[in-house]
């Protein structure tokens, strides 16, 4: 199985000069530290002990940000290596003033490229985040004995099913983890599934913070646009979920006459496709990104950047988590119930069952089917204008409490 996969990977190699272009003009590429991906590092690997953490995109990154933080202050750490795979990642950790972490991008999964990687960085540990699974690197991690564990793991019903026709190829792949840390109860199962026996659940990373992420709104003209008004934010939207935004917002609008609604895509790639579906229907758009003043009249509100999520979030009461209604999968829920805010969302959240069910129990987030639901929850919502009560305090004691004991298992590696 291990040949056929490399046949696979190396054939994608072949063609990859004709897909990267076409992802730099897409922009879904570094224009010169794409060739990171082929090996050619832009950083240098400092002496002494090294971690190395690797993680997909944005929210692996994210929910691994608390952990650095702490090892950073660890003296037997010379340095901290983060890898992801995409061009936003890579944004997304520019915010941070990390004082001994570096980011580079993940190499394809060749054989040879993901030998030269190791070779390279020589890490002491490596920690594959939430469902990061990659044959090569892992064959060869095994091979040179570096000690490597799967951190948040996550293993969904359909992932499981695709792991197991694959079978003992993937049980190998589970099995060569030194230890395996799944963030809930189904992912755990499934890791037993799959014959591993190194497995020990202490919660989903998610619920813990970083301290040094800014979170406050610091345009005053925004702040002061908002004073006054009535306004929801509909939060990682994807295909489809901007044109019920839109309509909620066109239903609402007859009982807010001051109604602003916030669009904060997952992908702001797609920010002139939602531009146009708003103008098509008359609205009044202002996008964060502009340097214009945003005129009195604006009715839709468009965060186009990366990084700033948790600052509408503190600031709007009322959030619709996307990914929910028109695509499986949701959104984490965590960042929006620090801020004790009223979370909405459609029934597809699979990805987040869990933590959906803990906050829904505690009447903290609200399931909605359609875009009816979804305008009529809104208007309660807005109407009641509060807040939810002590959630940030509980989920940030048991996000704490997660922190630490993770902090202790990655200690028995050093």
């Amino acid at each position: 199985m291990i040949l056929a996969y490399r046949l696979l990977i190396n054939l994608i190699v072949i063609f990859s000069p004709l897909i990267i272009i076409i992802r730099l003009i897409k922009k879904k590429e570094h224009f010169t530290r794409f060739k990171e991906k082929f090996a050619f590092f832009s950083k240098k690997r400092s002496r002494g002990n090294l971690i190395w953490f690797h993680g997909a995109s944005v929210g692996e990154l994210m929910s691994v940000v608390p952990l650095i933080e702490k090892l950073e202050k660890n003296k037997n750490i010379k340095q901290i290596l983060v890898t992801t795979s995409t061009l936003s990642s890579a944004k997304i950790f520019n915010r941070f003033k990390f004082k001994k972490t570096i980011h580079q991008f993940f190499p394809v999964d060749t054989n040879y490229l993901s030998k030269k990687f190791l070779d390279y960085w020589r890490p002491n540990l490596a920690i594959f985040i939430d469902s990061e699974i990659w044959p090569n690197m892992l064959t060869n991690l095994k091979d040179k004995s570096i000690s490597h564990i799967l951190l948040n793991a996550r293993i969904t019903k359909k992932s499981f099913k695709r792991w197991c026709s694959l079978g003992s190829f993937a049980e190998n792949l589970f099995k060569g983890f030194d230890y395996t840390y799944p963030q809930n109860d189904e992912t755990a199962k499934y890791l037993k599934y799959l014959c591993v026996k190194k497995i020990k659940k202490i919660g989903n990373l998610k619920f813990s913070e970083s301290t040094s992420d800014s979170n406050k709104l610091t345009n005053l003209d925004l702040k002061k646009f908002l004073d006054n008004k009535k306004y929801w934010c509909a939060a990682s939207t994807h295909e489809g979920e901007e044109i019920i935004a839109a309509n909620v917002h066109l239903s609402l609008q007859k009982k807010f006459r001051n109604l602003v609604t916030i669009i904060i895509p997952r992908n702001i790639q797609r920010t002139q496709k939602i531009i146009n579906i708003f103008s098509r229907l008359g609205l009044r758009i202002h996008v964060h990104s502009k340097d214009k003043k945003i005129l009195k009249n604006t009715q839709i509100y468009i965060v186009d950047t990366y990084g700033e999520t948790k600052k509408f979030f503190k600031t709007c009461k009322v959030i619709f988590l996307g990914k929910s209604l028109t695509v499986e999968g949701g959104q984490n829920p965590l960042e929006a119930a620090r801020y004790n805010c009223n979370i909405i969302h459609g029934p597809k959240v699979s990805n987040f069952y869990e933590i959906y069910k803990l906050l829904g129990k505690n009447k903290i987030s609200f399931k909605v089917n359609n875009q009816n639901q979804l305008s009529k929850k809104i208007n309660e919502l807005l109407k009641k204008d509060i807040r939810s009560k002590h959630v940030g305090s509980k989920i940030k004691a048991i996000g704490e409490k997660i922190l630490n004991n993770t902090l202790i298992e990655i200690k028995k590696f050093f």
